[in-house]
């Protein structure tokens, strides 16, 4: 029996009172008020050209691809140490992803790798955001920019966090949102798309509304909407933005909170990586985060797995995270890795994330320190 769970999806006491105004507006399909809402929300927080509401995260990704013109066997420089979607986005256009090492203090794509990486096929950089924990974005986009190659933020784990200044997913040409109950400002399912380029605010509204100029039609810019070129439904229902809206007016409040439980883990922590037992996260100073996750890199020697069990068979839903892609199946067949990749794998098999969320108490947060300092003395 689980007593400290992994997660547990925060509500703000709004949600469904949002949803009934939803309701009584008559508009349960996407782009009504509270759509729009959250498209306001986002462009004054990140300060993009244009925001849009997405089902997921993955779709906004898709939507990245098809903006970005990928074709068959172009190439996409992006971690292996990442979600299936940030490849799949990218594989279904024809793309090829090529993996490249990640850096062994923030988890994030290597940047001085990058550039070794780059073939004539190289048509984008896609950096991912590991923990809501920036990418060294100046030399990423200064290479993008020597290269003439697009960047596209992994900014799934993101929000409200920042680059010297700058809101993640705000830098390159494209940015993606998660809002997956597993995030930090959740609408269940649900992502959005920072459209940053000027080049790309009107086809990316064309293609979120199936290829057609729909959006258009509804502001009175055209007499009637028409197929225009290739798209999806990519947005969400009117209920999934209400939710999100309830959530995006407490987002600094639900940032604060994580971030006192990822302190209080981290000062907790630090006896244990003193004496050698795990490492603790490391946040460059350029970087602002918002909590996303804590994780522990396990010295080497300790079984993961045997910390694993122990802190399970205490009720704590402590688990590890991603299978690198270049080792999965898919990415062997789909992808290619540029060059040997050690640094990711040898710390995607130490890594465990603890429990986070908002609610969360010091005494479970002190329970998990407990179990786990217990069990990695056993475990080595």
């Amino acid at each position: 029996m689980i007593r400290i769970p992994f997660n547990k999806p925060y509500m703000t006491g709004q949600e469904l009172g949002y949803i009934a105004e939803a309701h009584a507006n008559l508009h349960l399909a996407g782009d009504g008020m509270f759509t729009r809402r959250c498209h306001a929300w986002l462009e004054h927080r990140t300060g993009t050209r244009k925001a849009l509401l997405t089902h997921s995260c993955t779709a906004a990704l898709e939507m990245a691809a098809i903006l970005a013109d990928i074709g068959p066997g172009d190439e996409i420089i992006m971690p292996s140490y990442t979600f299936v979607s940030t490849a799949n986005a990218f594989v279904l256009r024809g793309g090829v992803p090529v993996f490249v090492d990640i850096r062994a203090d923030t988890l994030n794509l290597d940047e001085t790798r990058i550039e070794a990486a780059i073939t004539p096929r190289t048509r984008a950089i896609v950096p991912v955001h590991y923990a809501g924990v920036s990418c060294e974005m100046d030399t990423i986009m200064s290479i993008a920019s020597q290269y003439d190659l697009r960047v596209i933020e992994d900014a799934a784990q993101g929000v409200t966090s920042s680059y010297k200044g700058r809101a993640l997913g705000s830098i390159g040409d494209l940015g993606a949102y998660s809002f997956h109950e597993t995030k930090n400002v959740i609408s269940g399912e649900g992502g959005g798309l920072l459209v940053n380029s000027p080049d790309f605010v009107s086809r990316a509204e064309i293609i979120r509304e199936k290829g057609t100029d729909r959006s258009r039609y509804f502001r009175g810019e055209v007499d009637k909407y028409t197929w225009q070129e290739v798209g999806s439904s990519f947005l969400p229902g009117e209920l999934i933005a209400a939710f999100l809206w309830a959530q995006l007016e407490q987002a600094d409040r639900i940032t604060k909170e994580r971030l006192s439980t990822w302190e209080y883990y981290h000062d907790a922590l630090a006896e244990l990586e003193s004496r050698g037992k795990l490492r603790r996260p490391i946040i460059p100073a350029d970087c602002a985060h918002n909590a996303h996750m804590y994780y522990v890199l396990l010295a080497p020697g300790i079984d993961r797995q045997t910390v694993l069990n122990e802190l399970k068979r205490c009720g704590i839903g402590a688990v590890f995270h991603y299978v690198p892609l270049h080792s999965s199946p898919a990415g062997k067949i789909l992808g290619r890795a540029a060059d040997e990749l050690p640094v990711t794998d040898a710390l995607a098999a130490r890594l465990i994330r603890l429990p986070l969320w908002v609610g969360i108490t010091h005494t479970q947060q002190e329970e998990v320190v407990n179990v786990l300092s217990r069990a990695v003395g056993t475990a080595g």
